[in-house]
C-alpha cells in the first residue's frame, strides 16, 4: 500500500472528504449550484431546537448572562447630544460565560455534538477566545482538545493578546499548535483532523451559529422586561459574522423584527492580515476590517463547504471605528461603569455611543456582548506593544489616525463618531464574488432568489443592480 500523500496540493483535494469524515455532515445535500444552497433546511439539520439549546448550554456554565444598563455612560453622552437625543445604552455581559465570552456559546452546541456522536476530541483554527471556549468546553464534555492558532511573526514575536489566548487554551487543557502567519494554517488543520479523527468545531459550522441564537433570544427578554419594550437597536461586533447572524436569528426568534442591527469593525484598512509585516502592527486581532469586509463580501471563504455565517442576510447597518476611539471607550466603561472588559467587545460599545447620540431619549440600544481583560488582552498592553513596534499613539483627532502607523486617542466624548459603511457597495462587491464563482448568465431562478436574501434585498433591486454590473 503506497504512503498517503501530503503534499498541500494533495491535502487540499481531499478537504471534502476530511470535512465529512469530522463533522458527519453531509454539506452536498445542501448544495443546489456553485452559489446557492439551502441555507434554512442546512440550519434545522442540526437536529436541535432552541429550547434543546438552552438546556445543553445550561449544563456546560453557557448562557443566562446578565444584562446592565449603563447609567453613567448613557449620561455622558447626553451631554454631547442634541437636545431629546442620548439613547439608553444597556450591555450584555458575556464574559460571564464559561472561558470568558460568546464564544462558548458557539463552542457548546459543538462539544455536545461531538461527544454525541462518539469522537474522541475537538479541533479548531483559531488565534481568537474560540479556543479558549472550544477547549473550556471539550474539558466539561470529557474530550480532547487541539487549538490551531496563528501566533508568530516570521520574528518569532507573538501579538500579546493571541499569546494569551494560548495560555487560556493551555489551562482549560488543550494542545495548542503554534504557527507563523501564513497560509499553513488551513493546511495544518486538514492534516490534524485527517491524522486524529478528531471533530472540526468550525466556527462556521450551523452548530456554531445555532448556539449563538440564544444570545439573542435571551437579551431580547430581558430588554422587554427592563424597559417594557424590544430594543431599538442591537451593535455586535462583526469579524467573520457568526457573532451578527447568530444573535439576529436569536432576535428575529424572539418576534424583535424592527430591531436595527448594526454591525461594527475597527477600521484597519491598509494593515493585510496575511502580511507577516502588518501581523504586529494592529492591536486588534478580531473584530476588525480585516476579517469583517472580506466575511460580508463573500462568506464561503472558510473551512467549511459551505459557511452558516451570512451577516449581509441580516445587516442593517455597518459602522466602522478606530483603534484610538475603542482605548478610549474602553477606559470609560471601566472608569465610569467599573466594568473592565476586553477591547474586542467594545467595539460594539464604540457604535452604540455614536448611535445612542443620534437616537431619541425613549430609545433603547444594547450591546450585546463583553469579553473577558487580563495580561495581552488589555488596552494597556496593546498599546505598549504599539509602541515597540513603532506605532505612534497620541492623544487627538481619531479621524487622523492611520492604520499600521498611528493610534490616536480622542481627548473628549464628542470626538467619538464612527463612520457609517456603504451597504449596497458592500452587496455590489459579494455579488461580483458570486459571479466569479458562478458566471451571471448562468444563474437559475433559485440562484437568484437565494442571492437575494443573502444580501438581505428584494429581487427586483438583485436584478436590477446585476443588469448593471
Amino acid at each position: 500500500m503506497s504512503a498517503k500523500d501530503n503534499s498541500y496540493a494533495a491535502v487540499n483535494a481531499r478537504k471534502n472528504e476530511i470535512m465529512k469524515a469530522s463533522m458527519g455532515m453531509d454539506y452536498d445535500s445542501f448544495i443546489t449550484s456553485p452559489v446557492a444552497f439551502d441555507y434554512e433546511r442546512m440550519m434545522r439539520e442540526t437536529g436541535y431546537s432552541h429550547e434543546d439549546i438552552v438546556r445543553i448550554q445550561r449544563e456546560t456554565k453557557v448562557g443566562n448572562t446578565p444584562l446592565f444598563e449603563l447609567k453613567n455612560l448613557t449620561d455622558a453622552v447626553r451631554k454631547t447630544a442634541g437636545p431629546g437625543k442620548g439613547a439608553r445604552i444597556f450591555v450584555k455581559d458575556e464574559a460571564a460565560n464559561a472561558s470568558g465570552s460568546f464564544k462558548a456559546r458557539r463552542a457548546s452546541i459543538s462539544a455536545f455534538e461531538a461527544a454525541k456522536k462518539g469522537y474522541k476530541g475537538m479541533i479548531a483554527a483559531t488565534s481568537g477566545n474560540y479556543g479558549a471556549a472550544v477547549a473550556s468546553q471539550a474539558a466539561q464534555r470529557g474530550l480532547k482538545c487541539i487549538i490551531v492558532q496563528e501566533v508568530f511573526d516570521s520574528r518569532g514575536v507573538g501579538q500579546p493578546e493571541i499569546v494569551e489566548k494560548s495560555r487560556a487554551c493551555e489551562a482549560y487543557g488543550a494542545e495548542v499548535l503554534r504557527l507563523s502567519v501564513g497560509p499553513e494554517l488551513f493546511y495544518v488543520l486538514l492534516r490534524t483532523l485527517e491524522d486524529t479523527g478528531f471533530f472540526n468545531a468550525s466556527l462556521y459550522t450551523p452548530f456554531g451559529i445555532r448556539g449563538v441564537e440564544t444570545l439573542g433570544s435571551e437579551l431580547a427578554a430581558q430588554v422587554r422586561e427592563l424597559t417594557g419594550k424590544a430594543p431599538d437597536a442591537v451593535c455586535i461586533t462583526h469579524a467573520g459574522g457568526g457573532n451578527l447572524t447568530g444573535t439576529a436569528r436569536g432576535l428575529k426568534l424572539a418576534g424583535c423584527d424592527s430591531t436595527r442591527v448594526v454591525a461594527c469593525s475597527v477600521d484597519l484598512s491598509g494593515l493585510h492580515m496575511a502580511s507577516d509585516r502588518d501581523f504586529n502592527r494592529k492591536s486588534f486581532t478580531t473584530g476588525h476590517t480585516g476579517f469583517g469586509v472580506p466575511f460580508a463580501t463573500w462568506p464561503d471563504r472558510v473551512d467549511v463547504p459551505r459557511n452558516a455565517a451570512r451577516p449581509l442576510r441580516y445587516m442593517d447597518e455597518y459602522q466602522l471605528v478606530t483603534q484610538g476611539e475603542v482605548f478610549y471607550v474602553t477606559e470609560m466603561l471601566t472608569k465610569m461603569e467599573g466594568l473592565e472588559r476586553g477591547p474586542a467587545g467594545n467595539t460594539s460599545l464604540t457604535a452604540a455611543v455614536t448611535l445612542a447620540r443620534q437616537m431619541d431619549r425613549d430609545q433603547v440600544v444594547v450591546v450585546q456582548e463583553t469579553e473577558y481583560t487580563g495580561a495581552g488582552k488589555h488596552h494597556n498592553s496593546q498599546l505598549s506593544f504599539a509602541r515597540q513596534n513603532g506605532i505612534e499613539v497620541k492623544r487627538g483627532n481619531p479621524e487622523e489616525s492611520i492604520p499600521g502607523k498611528s493610534i490616536i486617542i480622542p481627548e473628549h466624548l464628542d470626538q467619538v463618531r464612527g463612520k457609517v459603511q456603504d451597504m449596497d457597495k458592500l452587496r455590489l462587491s459579494y455579488l461580483k464574488n458570486a459571479a466569479k464563482a458562478h458566471p451571471v448568465d448562468k444563474w437559475t431562478e433559485q440562484d437568484y432568489a437565494f442571492l437575494a436574501a443573502d444580501v438581505k434585498r428584494d429581487l427586483a433591486w438583485l436584478k436590477r443592480v446585476v443588469n448593471e454590473l
